[in-house]
């Protein structure tokens, strides 16, 4: 496993895997296979597909430390940017497909829809990390960068109160992925790292 993901080979395939979500929309708009309501269809994918990718990347972290898997950080800035990928998608589709571009509506509708402005405050959020994703902003900000980057944390319970508050009816699909959420979220806590500690002495 580990071989494999050393290879060469590997980031491409995961680049391409990345990318397999929305090559397979873009198939289905092509065909007339996205549903009665495409619109909703393509807005709903593309931010789910960016909330999995969130908890992915939130999930290589307990991965390299449970089971030795310190070769997942190579792709963890690749699953990074993919889900700033997939979160500026949701973004523009709602812009151009509710809005038509028009930025005082979108304003309006972020003020007057509060799961609205949970997923807008979580774009905001995600593009200084996007921005400072590369080595050179790793250097540059040192021990800062870290810090900086603990927004990812920030980032999810947004995420995560945004689509809880749209669903409407379901509420299964939502508490998955909330579970999952915390779950991840709650084993980078200090507690968590002293209980362990206490346990192995």
């Amino acid at each position: 496993m580990a071989d494999v993901l050393k290879s060469t080979a590997a980031k491409p395939l995961v680049f391409m895997l990345c990318l397999a979500p929305m090559l397979l929309l873009v198939w289905n708009a092509l065909y007339g296979d996205l549903g009665a309501n495409p619109v909703e269809t393509i807005t709903h994918e593309t931010g789910e597909w960016g909330l999995r990718f969130l908890l992915i990347t939130l999930a290589i972290s307990p991965l390299r430390q449970w089971f030795g898997l310190a070769v997942l950080m190579r792709f963890r800035r690749m699953l990074g940017l993919t889900v700033f990928f997939y979160a500026c998608c949701h973004f523009m589709i709602w812009l151009i497909a509710d809005h038509s571009l028009n930025f005082t509506d979108m304003v309006e509708d972020i003020i007057d829809r509060p799961f609205i402005a949970l997923g807008f405050s979580s774009l905001v959020l995600l593009i200084p990390l996007a921005i400072t994703s590369n080595q050179a902003s790793v250097r540059r900000l040192g021990r800062h960068w870290k810090k900086l980057h603990q927004l990812t944390y920030w980032v999810t319970l947004l995420v995560i109160l945004h689509f809880i508050w749209l669903v409407k009816a379901d509420y299964l699909e939502a508490g998955i992925y909330a579970v999952v959420a915390f779950s991840l979220l709650l084993q980078r806590l200090p507690l968590r790292k002293w209980i362990f500690t206490k346990a192995s002495v």
